[in-house]
């Protein structure tokens, strides 16, 4: 048994969760911050424990609101968790968990890094990657429906049903935005395609039809404005998670923001070269412990880059209809997604 490997790999996945959960809990802050900014509001200002104020800088950190995440988890955590009357309560306890779990799983596949000494900075260095990530993403819509079936209620039905038909109409067009990337490089191994990268440029400048496609999908499936319709506060209340309330309503929370590092971190991995630079080639894979964490990064600051366009998206723009939502995905990406795929077949083909 390679005890070096396995140890190596409990590291890589506790390193890998912990800093997931951090760029959550601040992501929410950010979106408070963020949102405040573009109200002319100020946001978060005030939560921090009371020796904050003894401590040099303490009241110009609490006005950054950096204890806020600390007390939105604490208040989930000691709050009531009730369950009420008349839910299915298997299903209702079940669907947050299905939620969350798939979220967390689609990183495992992620190369957050070059490599460290001998270790690759990815926990799970598939050779299908990429449909090991559509396999798992597709796991997160049970979650939803499970949900609002569970509740018994109207109102979380409607946000169930909406939701599993975002998800899948979307789902089709984000896999067919990937398969140019996929003829291009010739390999499923997200790592491959970062090498690639590195050596020929970022994949954005070959196949930009196909990122404008995955970004937009990557915002129907993630739930978020302007594809909000599952939870849509103005029609539906709070959709399919109005029942819940405490840790189970935090975990829907938490699936929700862990898609969006999952979708930025996949835009990140595709199309704009990983944790390489323009002027950084494969050369300095060959890694110094410096090097290795300043690959890691250069990944979270892109990836960080694109949290904030979701963010400011949803701050920016009005939420579809649902006939729009629906006509966007069937009548507008699927097709475009297809030629888009013809024509980067004839242009390989030309091109041998």
């Amino acid at each position: 048994m390679d005890w070096k490997f396995i140890i190596f790999s409990l590291v890589k996945i506790a390193v890998v969760v912990g800093v997931v959960q951090g760029i959550v809990a601040y992501s929410v802050l950010a979106e408070r911050k963020i949102s405040a900014w573009i109200q002319d509001r100020v946001g978060p200002n005030r939560t921090a424990p009371p020796f904050m104020k003894f401590i040099p800088g303490g009241v110009f950190l609490t006005r950054l609101g950096i204890f806020q995440p600390l007390a939105d988890g604490l208040k989930f955590l000691v709050k009531e968790d009730f369950t009420p009357a008349g839910v299915k309560k298997i299903y209702f306890f079940l669907a947050p968990a299905v939620s969350v779990i798939p979220a967390m799983l689609t990183v495992a596949v992620i190369p957050f890094g070059s490599v460290i000494g001998d270790q690759k900075m990815v926990i799970a260095d598939l050779n299908v990657g990429i449909l090991y990530t559509f396999g798992i993403v597709s796991m997160g819509v049970y979650g939803i429906v499970l949900a609002g079936y569970a509740a018994n209620s109207k109102y979380p039905m409607f946000g169930g049903i909406r939701s599993s038909a975002q998800m899948i109409s979307y789902e089709i067009s984000m896999g067919m935005s990937v398969i140019p990337v996929l003829l291009i490089v010739g390999n499923l191994n997200l790592g491959a395609i970062i090498g690639w990268q590195a050596t020929n440029g970022w994949m954005v400048m070959y196949a930009p039809i196909s990122f404008v496609i995955f970004m937009i999908a990557s915002f129907a499936e993630t739930n978020r404005t302007p594809f909000d319709l599952p939870e849509a506060e103005t029609e539906l209340v709070g959709g399919y998670h109005t029942e819940y309330g405490s840790m189970k309503f935090a975990l829907f929370f938490l699936a929700e923001y862990s898609n969006m590092v999952s979708s930025s971190a996949m835009m990140v991995t595709l199309f704009f070269g990983g944790w390489t630079l323009p002027f950084w080639g494969l050369d300095h894979a060959a890694t110094s412990l410096g090097m290795g964490i300043a690959h890691i990064l250069v990944f979270i600051a892109k990836m960080l880059f694109f949290m904030v366009v979701f963010i400011w998206v949803r701050w920016m723009f009005p939420r579809f209809r649902y006939d729009q939502l629906m006509d966007l995905g069937w009548r507008r990406f699927l097709p475009l997604a297809l030629v888009n795929i013809l024509i980067t077949a004839v242009w390989l083909w030309m091109r041998s």
